[in-house]
């Protein structure tokens, strides 16, 4: 499998691990694989009666990367990566959420960040060089990332977070690890820490003294293994024989990007629901063919607060630019804080289920889609992190303390460790360079 630039689709191509170890291509578009494969209607009929690893095992095959890694090694790898399952929890007969935070980190960003570790550490200590991840968050990412990277010989990671828009459990999940882990507290918005980290990938000087590459979702090897879960969603939700709907909380829309690659390899998914925060901007072109980012604007559900989304040249690749292609997949909703308080509220009241702002924000857009689509269908809600992460936002609500689970736990009494920085590329260009230095002696 061949992976070619969105800014160039016939271009230069490059493998997996080229496309992965590199991150971004020169041109700064995103990598995208040459084809996807379609599987059969038959194997989607039978998904209910194979494992979450067996499906995932179908996924890599189809996209070829045991071409790029001997099968055994990856078949271990898919073994150790999907340690922990997504149930999917019925809410009523037409609703459901699909629990993607049992993971290490208890956010859905685990799936990726262990499959992107395990694949760069195979490769990275075949080459014996070092490595350096760059990687903006607005959340969860970090965490993940950081975690799936702690302690792997010869890859060193630098976060990038924005300074007082991440909750305080958020930032301790990344903060506090030391090790070959840095986190720098940048002095701005999420978007800003993302323009940080394109410009070190196109920075000559910075590619010609040391190895980049990226784990967020703009890395192909993160969006790869995201594309499990709709498969073991789609296994669950088939019980209740009807169209399925996938409903997904989007910021930097990598979650949905995933299941828009899903759908073309095959799966009878009916139609996606993009629920945004104010951050409307996928929403907004959906009704009027205008892209227009601009900077992102802070909410109760912050991983969500991306003004200039990256993969959306993704979207836009997959379905060549046609607005009204996209609109026969895709439709788009956007809430702001007040209506997520009450959804939050809504959920527990009527389901006894405690739902954290990013998973209330797919509630409110799949109630807004039932109103105005008359199918019987059944929405399926990424639930994208637990609702422990989110405590000053979700306890006033519903009037108890969340308790604390002891990974958690041990992490908040740890001292934060993040060095400040300007949202200016010199300054950070110049931390790398100092931060080179010093592994290289």
């Amino acid at each position: 499998m061949q992976y070619y630039s969105t800014q160039n689709p016939q271009g230069k191509t490059v493998s997996l691990k080229e496309a992965v170890l590199k991150g971004l291509p020169d041109d700064n578009g995103l990598f995208m694989p040459q084809k996807i494969s379609r599987l059969s209607a038959r194997y989607f009929e039978q998904t209910n009666q194979l494992s979450f690893e067996e499906m995932a095992w179908e996924i890599v095959s189809s996209w070829e990367i045991d071409e790029d890694i001997p099968a055994p090694i990856l078949r271990n790898l898919l073994h150790h990566a999907l340690n922990f399952d997504a149930p999917l929890v019925d809410l009523d007969p037409q609703t459901g959420v699909l629990e993607l935070f049992h993971g290490n980190t208890l956010a859905f960003k685990d799936f990726g960040a262990r499959f992107m570790a395990q694949l760069m550490a195979y490769w990275v200590d075949k080459s014996h060089k070092h490595l350096h991840i760059l990687v903006a968050t607005s959340g969860d990412t970090g965490s993940a990332v950081a975690h799936g990277f702690l302690g792997v010989p010869n890859i060193s990671v630098t976060v990038l977070y924005p300074s007082g828009k991440v909750s305080n459990r958020q930032e301790k999940q990344f903060t506090t690890l030391g090790q070959n882990i840095t986190a720098l507290e940048v002095a701005g918005t999420f978007d800003d820490c993302q323009r940080l980290v394109k410009q070190a990938f196109l920075d000559t000087e910075l590619n010609q003294k040391m190895w980049l590459s990226s784990a967020n979702s703009i890395n192909i090897a993160r969006l790869i293994p995201q594309i499990f879960y709709y498969f073991r969603a789609y296994a669950q939700a088939k019980k209740h024989k009807k169209p399925v709907v996938f409903v997904v909380p989007s910021g930097n829309f990598g979650n949905l990007t995933a299941g828009l690659f899903a759908k073309k390899m095959g799966m009878p998914i009916h139609q996606f629901v993009a629920a945004t925060n104010l951050n409307d901007i996928v929403p907004a072109y959906l009704q009027s063919g205008i892209f227009a980012p601009r900077p992102s604007i802070p909410t109760i559900s912050n991983a969500m607060d991306v003004g200039n989304p990256s993969n959306f040249a993704r979207m836009a690749d997959l379905y060549a630019n046609d607005l009204a292609q996209m609109q026969q997949d895709l439709v788009g909703y956007a809430f702001n804080d007040d209506q997520t308080r009450e959804a939050i509220v809504e959920v527990y009241k009527k389901y006894n289920y405690i739902i954290e702002p990013h998973g209330a924000v797919g509630y409110l857009a799949w109630q807004q889609y039932k109103a105005a689509h008359s199918i019987d269908a059944y929405g399926v809600i990424l639930g994208t992190a637990h609702p422990i992460k989110f405590p000053e936002a979700v306890e006033p609500l519903i009037n108890q303390t969340l308790p604390l689970p002891e990974k958690l736990q041990n992490l908040m009494e740890k001292p934060k460790l993040s060095i400040p920085l300007q949202a200016d590329f010199q300054e950070f260009k110049q931390f790398l360079l100092n931060l080179s230095h010093t592994i290289k002696n």
